[in-house]
């Protein structure tokens, strides 16, 4: 009961949250503008569909709900605790865990409603043009990115349970999301050259990057193939074969509990100081 009323509370603060409309606004905008672009040749070339759209559609899942997920992640407990309004909230007959789990799930529903407005109104506007034989494919992509924004999420709580100030906690929160989006394919692909890393080496370093899992099982899932990520992704494949995909999903689901579980470990010692 007590995490039910967290959770309200928590998505009554992300409605007035102006960064968090933000975001949402600019998602949704930038969603519609690649769906009509990509119907924008149909009537000389043919409806191209969710394959014209979607790694374009990828590139803007890596960008935004990474940076939603951990700056509204960093504020849920340092915001609170700058204020001196989590001391309060600890003061009442809840558990860390309580305010912990309500924070996060709120935060997780309203991150997740900001994902359906933007694909889901992207979505209909290329079924409307009877875009729908990859339908499948497309909800394989919303599906992904929902288990992007989880991980995302539970990253920026260890952030704001560590630090106690809102803005070092946002400070330190783009600081990862830069650290994660350019240490993606072209970091990957530098150092391989500069200190010639196997192959095997360096697919391994991508699963320590969730933002290149989540790429990794999107394009997997839409074209059953990693051709397009080179000697790496034919590695991969080659590898683990059928069990890739339920691999790339489980290290989605550890990026996700394993700092969850951190945070509250953290949470828990530290309360409201």
């Amino acid at each position: 009961m007590n995490i039910l009323v967290l959770m309200q509370k928590e998505l009554r603060d992300a409605r007035r949250n102006r960064w968090f409309l933000l975001y949402t606004v600019v998602f949704t905008g930038l969603a519609l503008a690649l769906s009509w672009l990509s119907l924008a040749g149909v009537g000389t070339y043919g409806f191209a569909g969710f394959g014209r759209t979607g790694a374009s559609l990828i590139n803007l899942v890596l960008l935004i709900i990474p940076l939603m997920g951990l700056t509204l992640g960093a504020l849920s407990l340092s915001g609170e605790r700058e204020r001196g309004t989590l001391l309060s909230l600890l003061a009442q007959p809840v558990t860390p865990l309580e305010v912990l789990l309500g924070k996060y799930l709120g935060l997780a529903l309203a991150i997740c409603a900001a994902l359906g407005a933007g694909l889901g109104f992207s979505g209909l506007l290329m079924a409307g043009q009877g875009g729908t034989a990859d339908a499948g494919a497309y909800l394989h992509l919303v599906l992904l990115a929902v288990l992007l924004a989880l991980t995302s999420l539970s990253l920026g709580v260890v952030i704001s349970a560590a630090v106690r100030k809102g803005a070092t906690a946002i400070g330190m929160a783009l600081f990862l999301w830069l650290v994660l989006v350019f240490l993606g394919d072209l970091g990957l692909m530098g150092t391989a050259l500069v200190l010639r890393i196997p192959i095997r080496d360096l697919l391994w370093l991508s699963f320590f990057n969730p933002l290149q899992v989540f790429k990794m099982a999107a394009i997997l899932a839409m074209h059953s193939s990693l051709e397009v990520l080179g000697p790496a992704g034919l590695y991969a494949v080659r590898l683990y074969g059928e069990r890739l995909l339920p691999l790339l999903l489980s290290i989605l689901g550890v990026w996700t509990l394993i700092p969850l579980l951190v945070a509250y470990a953290i949470f828990h010692r530290r309360g409201a100081l």
